[in-house]
């Protein structure tokens, strides 16, 4: 089990917050105010209305000793910069800060954020590769050069097995997992795996490989 502190319970903060919570681990949810807090309160270890950007204060509530700790306070760019400082102050190693704009993310890893994330960006990107393809079911950009999408087995495939194909020789590209829907997910398949039409695939390559993929019949 590890300790995380979630400061800011807007909804990115506050689904976060009782989801690390749901998957068994410790979590402080920190917010100005006491509407969001009560909200959140029954989802979470601990839900504290205070000062996100006070290092003292976070100090005093223990936030010193998070794995680490995630800064999501909406449009509000001087309140992420001040908590990400007072984190820094108080010794906490691993923060990630939500943004909201390039210049904030440039902004915030020019003073030493361990991750920024653009959920709506990344939420667009992936929808916008989702629609475009009639194939593609899920996507998820890791870096300018890796993607892990998920597809649907393309008809030449079905029928043959992983060794057969031959995917990572042929298209470059690897499979990381095989969902039956009719049955389970099996990660990190056998090689004589054979495909069938109920199987989903999730694989791994780079964007223009997996760009190709979803043109495959």
């Amino acid at each position: 089990m590890k300790r995380f502190t979630v400061i800011g319970l807007g909804n990115f903060g506050a689904f976060l917050a009782t989801r690390l919570y749901e998957l068994g681990h410790e979590v402080i949810a920190i917010d100005r105010r006491q509407d969001a807090v009560d909200r959140i309160g029954p989802g979470v270890t601990r839900a504290i209305a205070a000062d996100g950007t006070s290092a003292p204060t976070l100090e005093e509530l223990g936030v010193a000793d998070s794995d680490a700790a995630i800064v999501s306070t909406g449009d509000d760019l001087a309140a992420s910069v001040l908590a990400l400082l007072a984190l820094r102050d108080i010794g906490v190693v691993e923060i990630v800060i939500k943004v909201v704009s390039e210049e904030h993310q440039r902004i915030v890893d020019a003073l030493g954020a361990s991750e920024s994330v653009f959920p709506e960006r990344e939420a667009a990107q992936a929808l916008a590769a989702r629609i475009t393809s009639g194939r593609l079911l899920r996507y998820v950009e890791l870096g300018e050069e890796f993607g892990l999408q998920e597809m649907a087995v393309p008809e030449a495939w079905q029928g043959k097995s992983l060794r057969q194909l031959a995917l990572p020789a042929e298209h470059k590209v690897q499979v990381v997992a095989v969902h039956d829907m009719l049955r389970d997910t099996i990660a990190i398949p056998e090689a004589d795996r054979v495909l069938t039409p109920s199987d989903t695939l999730l694989v791994a390559a780079t964007p223009q490989v997996l760009e190709a993929l979803t043109k495959l019949r």
